[in-house]
């Protein structure tokens, strides 16, 4: 899809849901920019030719801007790229679905990397620390919303004391594109979320009841415990989006829980995650539900009894732009359960 193209689609998007569209020309960048990034103050020359997109939100981000011909690689892609984007996202090459090594990512010569998780970008990835590209003059960039305090939680994923929202993504849209001198493509983007996080709101009634919910996300194998969106994230997000709340009250971003404590929490709808990369046998939607429906003691869950189980892209449990298309997957078999009008 072309840069022309993209901006185009996202224009008579915005003008069909109501939303005007942003000016046709955005004040052009001004070079040398800096950024403040998650704590480290990142400068840029000039637009970058050379991109390298780490974790699927940062890729998915770079091509809904219409970059892929600025875009030199992409890795760690828990679900297929969207639908909409895969033309543009076979022209570019594909490190590998997994976690890629600093080497691979060098081999590329990249002059940006931009990074979706601390995972493969932060002080205990294996991928690489942002002071290993700051050694070869490689500017980095972590996504805002995955900027995390670990002092609670001891892991690299780190915990929420506020609920997310998509003004960290807004942020995150509008940076990436400021970076690369198209600032126009930034603001159409960004409104058309805002158009349809609105039209999710305004589909939940204040009478509506307060339904909880339980993002799951994976587990090894059903008797671990289960990986599941925390409090705050992007689940929480979801949830609140859509009129309820998250029966989950760990502030970890990613806290794994025992099936006795899921029990007790016993949500109204548990939202159960697909996942494309097949680590795991739990990662496919239809093993999660076996389970649920047949494990003796889980079976009897509200939203097992009641068959409140939906489907959702699990990437949008991370928060990204798919937060917003797994909030709209959702809200659609809500409605078709009668939860919601």
């Amino acid at each position: 899809m072309s840069a022309a193209k993209s901006l185009l689609l996202l224009s008579a998007l915005c003008a069909t849901l109501g939303f005007a569209a942003a000016p046709a020309l955005a004040a052009p960048t001004q070079y040398p920019l800096t950024i403040d990034n998650c704590g480290s103050k990142v400068t840029f020359e000039k637009a970058p030719q050379r991109a390298v997109a780490l974790g699927q939100n940062s890729a998915e981000i770079l091509l809904l801007l219409g970059l892929q011909d600025k875009m030199a690689g992409t890795a760690f892609w828990p679900s297929k790229v969207l639908p909409q984007l895969a033309e543009a996202n076979a022209k570019v090459k594909l490190l590998t679905v997994e976690f890629p090594t600093f080497e691979s990512i060098l081999a590329e010569n990249p002059d940006i990397v931009a990074a979706a998780l601390p995972s493969l970008l932060g002080p205990s990835s294996k991928v690489a620390k942002r002071e290993d590209f700051d050694k070869v003059g490689v500017p980095s960039y972590l996504s805002p919303s995955t900027c995390l305090s670990t002092d609670k939680v001891k892991d690299q994923y780190g915990s929420r004391s506020a609920l997310w929202n998509m003004d960290l993504l807004y942020k995150e849209i509008g940076e990436l594109a400021q970076i690369f001198d198209v600032a126009d493509r930034g603001d159409a983007l960004i409104a058309d979320f805002k158009a349809r996080e609105a039209a999710l709101k305004a589909r939940v009634a204040k009478d509506d009841k307060d339904l909880s919910f339980v993002f799951w996300f994976s587990s090894p194998s059903p008797s671990a415990d289960a990986y599941l969106g925390g409090k705050n994230g992007a689940s929480g997000y979801i949830a609140d989006v859509l009129g309820g709340h998250n029966a989950i009250t760990a502030e970890a971003e990613w806290p794994t829980l025992g099936w006795e404590s899921i029990i007790a929490a016993n949500p109204d709808v548990i939202v159960v995650a697909s996942l494309d990369r097949n680590r795991w046998e739990l990662d496919k939607p239809e093993a999660k539900i076996k389970f649920l429906t047949t494990d003796t003691a889980v079976s009897q869950i509200t939203a097992v009894r009641e068959k409140h189980i939906v489907v959702m892209d699990g990437q949008a449990m991370n928060p990204t732009i798919r937060t917003i298309y797994g909030a709209e997957q959702v809200a659609e078999q809500l409605k078709a359960l009668g939860l919601i009008k």
